[in-house]
């Protein structure tokens, strides 16, 4: 006989060797922003490139850039600005680029090594979710939960038993809780109770 959530040929949890992936942020947004102000330039380059191809005279503001880079220097204070602000737009496109970006989803467990599911749990459901089982809880009149990635935070009152046993039965009821969410890294909580 095996445990349930068992693999009964093997005995093992079939998600037990699986590597559970983090969510992934689409960052339209930021990319739509680049790509839009990329093709704003190229286009203005393009454009004045195609004119003066034609035998029309040149924009007015590439005399001015062409004039401002050949007597530019890297000492100069707008030089350094201007460099230090595309470092920044760029270290920030970077960061976006290489971070998952969804910390408000949890991962949840896959079945499974070869399975095409890639389950995940909102913070704020698993915390209502932790948040009613420790109302159930003898002697809780309030309780607040906050899921973090790897902590669940639980502040909660008591109003007629002893603080002690209230702790030990919010950790067991949370423990359970919290393993039945099935979440690839399940969080440890940190209870605090107070009259």
């Amino acid at each position: 006989m095996t445990a349930p959530g068992t693999d009964p040929g093997t005995g093992t949890d079939p998600g037990a060797g699986s590597r559970a992936r983090r969510f992934r942020s689409a960052r339209r947004v930021p990319a739509a922003l680049t790509a839009l102000a990329v093709l704003g330039v190229a286009a203005l380059f393009l454009y004045d490139l195609a004119a003066v191809r034609s035998g029309r005279p040149a924009m007015s503001w590439r005399g001015d850039l062409a004039h401002w880079l050949e007597t530019a220097t890297p000492a100069d204070l707008s030089v350094q600005l201007t460099g230090g602000a595309l470092a920044v737009a760029g270290a920030v496109l970077l960061l976006l680029a290489l971070t998952p970006g969804l910390r408000r989803i949890l991962t949840m467990r896959t079945p499974g090594q070869g399975a095409a599911v890639h389950a995940g749990l909102g913070r704020k459901d698993a915390a209502q979710v932790l948040r009613d089982r420790a109302m159930e809880v003898s002697g809780v009149r309030t309780v607040r939960v906050k899921v973090g990635r790897s902590h669940v935070g639980v502040r909660a009152t008591s109003h007629f038993r002893e603080l002690d046993d209230v702790r030990a039965d919010l950790d067991a009821v949370l423990a359970v809780g919290i393993e039945e969410l099935g979440l690839a890294h399940p969080p440890r909580a940190r209870v605090r109770v107070r009259r």
